[in-house]
């Protein structure tokens, strides 16, 4: 098993439940690391517990068989979707927010009263020059619509 970092792996960013294989170049490799130790590692040994990838990099079909914008920073190996058993999905997105040092977190399709409901997507580029005091560059919370498309606004609502 290839490691990206000391607690997450190669495999656990590239499995998907869609048919299209997930094979990154060197690029996305590298920057699948880059994420992994400066997010997902972190945001490890804060909570103390493992963080479960349910969404890393994705292929340009796999991305698309998602409704996945083109431009998502899954496909360039810079994104991760994360959920930690026992972290709330809310104290997570304000711990990243308060904390790191990344493009983009977003609180996704969390359901107000449903402390586990949704996920964490962080996203991270080594190549983004940061700024402000934590260097976030968006923060957001992203619910499903009734028509099933995604609206987003700015900041976190729990």
């Amino acid at each position: 098993m290839t490691s990206l970092s000391e607690n997450f792996t190669f495999a656990e960013h590239t499995r998907t439940s869609q048919r299209y294989p997930e094979v990154p170049k060197p690029a996305e490799i590298a920057a699948l690391t880059a994420l992994c130790v400066n997010v997902l590692e972190p945001i490890r040994a804060h909570f103390h517990n493992p963080a479960r990838i349910n969404s890393g990099y994705r292929s340009h079909k796999a991305n698309a068989a998602v409704g996945s914008s083109p431009r998502s920073q899954h496909r360039k190996g810079e994104a991760s979707d994360i959920e930690i058993d026992g972290v709330s999905t809310a104290e997570r997105a304000i711990w990243v927010r308060a904390n790191l040092a990344l493009d983009r977190a977003v609180l996704a399709n969390h359901k107000k009263g449903k402390s586990n409901s949704g996920w964490v997507h962080v996203a991270y580029s080594a190549a983004v020059r940061r700024g402000g005091s934590t260097g976030i560059n968006v923060v957001t919370t992203m619910t499903i619509g009734a028509n099933g498309k995604p609206s987003y606004t700015a900041g976190i609502h729990a």
